[in-house]
């Protein structure tokens, strides 16, 4: 049925047309730029939308691989050293900013779905402000504290200044990458994953040139690997930022708008902050872990290095379905459908799962290959071979605990799960790491903890997240009930106003009561 709506006044005037007319040619352009990701195959859709998030996550692995090896290649180990020891700290910050981006997505997603333009308006600039405020405040802490952070990881003494030095200009850059994970949830939950796609394309490979020329030509060592990072992260923001603020599409930014909404941005802490913390105490679990590696000789600790680098490019592909679970079912819980929202979870769970396994029977057939890369030592290969053989069965498994977790933020849930993510796969493993792994004293024992630790933090997300999902199903179930009888008495009462449902004295009087109407066409089928 399609619904007219008249601009009417007292003398009576016909639609603008015209005005019609280009407001559905605004239509078809913002189709073009956006996704709606509340129609359509779902299989299909998620698929095409996590391709670019999975490119774009490979990139930025693979580009800071390339970091590691010019600076190993060209300034030697003391300063690969350096640069390595500051890798626990560089993840946990750049973790929260992350995390907190998930809170923005999640958000976005839900008011873009709902059509809802004045609380997606507000998100937005809301979010933009929490972003820049939390990049500047990183800055801060990171480049006051990174002396005493790295000498609380005992770094060794011969690689602390060059650690120190590479750090703190580093985290200069943590307001850029704060900007650019915002606009990217943005964009990711109104469906547009190509264009942070090029940005990070271009930005990468201008930090790689940068590196070749600050740490080759100038000599810069440490510095000029540090400085060609917040460069291209300050090229990325501004891009991202620019096109945000040239955007006609309703989740346009504008300088004029940017405030921030005392309710909405508590929304946005409330689901953002316990991602963000979630990813630091990771990190802190995770030097539990290597510390036991430690214990073990030296050809063990490198053999675990090498293979360590499969976890980013495994764990970057995987995640690029929990970003599309969570603005699929943001979008579709906004617009009320209820299976779409189920559906969502279950189709991007299949697929990370399916990935994940894939990649990780992969990597135990072909490691030896994958480990050559790193290393040309044979010792070091069979123990590297220890860690992807485990580990490539276990990084499926990961997919019903991180992909549930993202669900339940989508529906607007994220302190609890950040408590299950605590007990299940940090609190676990270090008791694991005290226990087990000191009874055993084997690489096996070690290792194995991931699956263990990922299988019991599942099963415990997976019971809340049906808890909370029959919920909110409860409760969209009683609002669409009350909207379509609201909708109704509008249509009734309208009916009247237009003299259908009373005397034509009466409808005559209504319409020269009646303000202006906005004139637009609704069509649905």
């Amino acid at each position: 049925m399609t619904v007219l709506f008249v601009r009417v006044e007292a003398g009576g005037e016909d639609c603008n047309w015209k005005q019609v007319s280009n407001r559905e040619k605004d239509k078809r352009k913002m189709k073009q730029n956006m996704q709606d990701l509340t129609e359509g195959s779902l299989g299909k859709k998620i698929l095409i939308f996590s391709v670019p998030l999975m490119l774009s996550n490979l990139l930025q692995v693979l580009f800071n691989m390339a970091d590691i090896a010019v600076i190993g290649q060209f300034a030697g180990s003391l300063s690969l050293g350096a640069v390595g020891s500051t890798a626990t700290l560089v993840t946990m910050f750049t973790g929260f900013l992350i995390g907190l981006s998930g809170g923005i997505n999640v958000l976005t997603a839900l008011y873009y779905g709902a059509k809802d333009k004045d609380s997606l308006s507000k998100t937005i600039h809301s979010a933009a402000l929490v972003s820049l405020i939390m990049g500047v405040l990183l800055l801060v802490l990171g480049v006051g504290l990174s002396e005493w952070m790295l000498t609380a990881l005992k770094t060794k003494e011969e690689l602390l200044n060059k650690a120190v030095l590479y750090l703190r200009i580093y985290y200069l850059g943590m307001p850029a990458l704060a900007i650019y994970n915002f606009g990217n949830a943005v964009y990711s939950a109104v469906g547009n994953t190509k264009k942070p796609l090029y940005y990070l394309g271009f930005s990468g490979v201008l930090n790689i040139i940068l590196n070749l020329f600050f740490v080759i030509v100038c000599r810069m060592d440490v510095a000029g690997v540090a400085l060609a990072s917040i460069i291209s992260q300050y090229v990325s923001a501004v891009l991202i930022l620019q096109a945000l603020l040239r955007s006609k599409d309703i989740y346009a930014l504008h300088p004029g708008k940017l405030r921030m909404d005392r309710e909405l941005t508590r929304d946005i802490l409330k689901l953002g902050m316990p991602s963000g913390l979630q990813n630091v105490i990771f990190q802190f679990a995770n030097s539990f872990v290597q510390m036991g590696v430690n214990s073990f000789d030296a050809i063990m600790v490198a053999g675990n290095s090498a293979a360590s680098n499969a976890d980013a490019l495994v764990y970057d592909v995987m995640a690029a379905f929990y970003t599309a679970c969570g603005s699929f079912m943001g979008q579709n819980y906004g617009a009320g459908k209820k299976k779409r929202v189920r559906n969502s979870y279950l189709i991007s769970l299949a697929y990370s799962f399916g990935i994940g396994l894939l990649l990780g029977v992969s990597l135990v057939v072909f490691g030896r290959p994958f480990l050559s890369l790193f290393t040309r030592d044979a010792a070091v290969m069979d123990a590297g071979m220890y860690r992807l053989t485990i580990m490539g069965f276990s990084y499926c498994i990961s997919a019903f605990m991180d992909c549930t977790i993202a669900a339940a933020r989508a529906l607007g849930k994220s302190i609890v799960p950040m408590f299950i993510v605590i007990m299940g796969s940090c609190v676990f493993r270090v008791i694991w790491v005290y226990t087990v792994f000191a009874y055993f004293h084997t690489i096996p024992s070690l290792y194995l903890l991931y699956m263990f630790s990922w299988s019991i933090t599942a099963v415990a997300e997976i019971l809340y997240f049906i808890r909370i999902y029959r919920q909110k199903m409860a409760l969209l179930r009683s609002h669409f009930a009350v909207s379509a009888m609201s909708r109704l008495t509008r249509w009734c009462m309208d009916l009247c106003s237009f003299g259908l449902c009373s005397s034509r004295n009466d409808s005559v009087t209504n319409r020269q009561e009646m303000s202006a109407f906005q004139c637009h066409i609704d069509s649905r089928k």
